[in-house]
């Protein structure tokens, strides 16, 4: 019985101590992580909240420069509103050659080239061409070839942090892009072949003969980059036949030149104000860098190159906002080379204050968001109970930890600093 007594007691013991060592080393793994964590945090995130004179209320890491995500629209679209104006206007060009019977096109970066305005476009174009004819300028309204000046834009731009793929996330920039370059597609079971999902859009025989989706369900395709190159001219060859413009031959590419009076030019209704409305709100990443590549070619001359385009960003932040350091490699905030310190950002926010309802909004909150793997941004205003908008920006960068709760904290924050204002 002593000997069994001993041995059972021995072997508690040792279970004992193995169950204590086990949760020592437990809790110090614990402990690690967390410092870990905190320390991969504090070094890879920021936070910033200040009145709308720049004065600060709370603040993390303000000068740490991170990577912003599509927080960086809003830069580039304070820049395009400095530099273009927002009354700016795109323009696309035609021209009509009266001894080759030759149309041709040219565009200048317009972001918001879709099917309505093509349609528009058409329409101005034969309302030309038969009151050529009905003036005795020329004796029917035929086209021979539709040419397609893609120039003002250096061709195929590559912008850092874009993807390869086929899908619209990845849509490449150019001078003249129908559609941001894709096609809206669904299988149409009685005919058994594809078709356009958008009544406003034809789908052309040219066009299917090239296409080849990848599955039969509505999906949009980003079209091959040779296709692109044509399709706003594959798209004004079907408009003008169906307005009654005989077109005996095909869509190419080639060099407008024509004089100021022989022009075409379409101006659409949507400014510049418009445009940025609308990259804020969907947060389109084709736009941004359309923006940014145009006031490249506006301010260095064309083509657009994407290093001109960035320089206009890098200087506008470092001479017209006194930013210094920042680091931008394109418009949009895919790239993670992108950088830029949170009190940069809330610099940037405060230029942008006269224009803060052109941000989403949520509640009394004005915001844009920013994700990546691993990255997760948000920068915008908190309009306060005293109605005065405060800057606040958040940058999580290896983590997205606390996010929610870091919204509520600068949230209360203000609240709090509204309260303690109050006479």
């Amino acid at each position: 019985m002593g000997r069994l007594f001993i041995m059972n007691f021995l072997i508690f013991n040792t279970m004992k101590n193995k169950i204590q060592l086990y949760l020592c080393l437990t809790i110090l793994v614990l402990v690690l992580t967390i410092s870990t964590s905190l320390h991969v945090w504090a070094q890879t995130s920021g936070i910033i909240l200040s009145d709308d004179q720049g004065k600060i209320i709370y603040a993390k890491n303000q000068d740490q420069p991170l990577i912003p995500a599509s927080t960086l629209k809003i830069l580039t679209s304070l820049a395009a509103i400095r530099t273009l104006g927002l009354d700016f206007h795109f323009q696309t060009w035609a021209y009509y050659d009266k001894t080759t019977f030759d149309l041709y096109l040219k565009g200048f970066g317009d972001p918001l080239f879709i099917s309505e305005e093509i349609t528009k476009f058409a329409h101005q174009i034969s309302g030309h061409l038969f009151k050529q004819v009905s003036e005795g300028r020329i004796s029917s309204a035929v086209i021979r070839n539709i040419i397609v000046d893609q120039t003002y834009f250096t061709p195929r731009i590559t912008i850092p942090g874009a993807g390869s793929s086929a899908n619209p996330y990845d849509a490449t920039n150019g001078a003249l892009c129908a559609n941001f370059n894709t096609v809206f597609l669904k299988w149409d079971s009685r005919s058994r072949q594809y078709v356009s999902a958008e009544k406003q859009t034809p789908f052309p025989d040219i066009l299917a003969q090239q296409i080849t989706p990848g599955s039969k369900k509505t999906d949009r395709i980003l079209l091959s980059y040779d296709l692109r190159q044509k399709y706003p001219g594959i798209l004004m060859h079907y408009l003008l036949k169906e307005s009654g413009i005989k077109i005996t031959g095909s869509v190419q590419e080639g060099i407008f030149s024509a004089s100021d009076e022989d022009r075409i030019v379409y101006t659409p209704s949507y400014s510049l104000a418009d445009i940025v409305k609308k990259l804020l709100k969907f947060s389109n990443n084709f736009i941004a860098n359309q923006l940014m590549l145009t006031m490249g070619a506006c301010t260095s001359g064309p083509p657009a190159t994407l290093e001109k385009g960035t320089a206009v960003l890098n200087k506008f932040a470092e001479e017209a906002l006194g930013l210094k350091g920042v680091g931008i490699v394109e418009g949009s905030g895919l790239s993670r080379r992108n950088r830029i310190t949170p009190a940069q950002m809330r610099d940037i926010l405060i230029s942008f204050m006269p224009w803060y309802d052109f941000l989403r909004r949520e509640g009394n909150e004005f915001y844009k968001t920013g994700t990546l793997s691993d990255v997760r941004s948000r920068a915008g205003f908190i309009r306060g109970k005293d109605n005065r908008l405060y800057p606040f920006v958040i940058m999580l960068n290896q983590t997205s930890t606390g996010y929610d709760a870091i919204r509520r904290l600068l949230k209360e924050k203000v609240s709090s600093y509204c309260d303690n204002l109050a006479p």
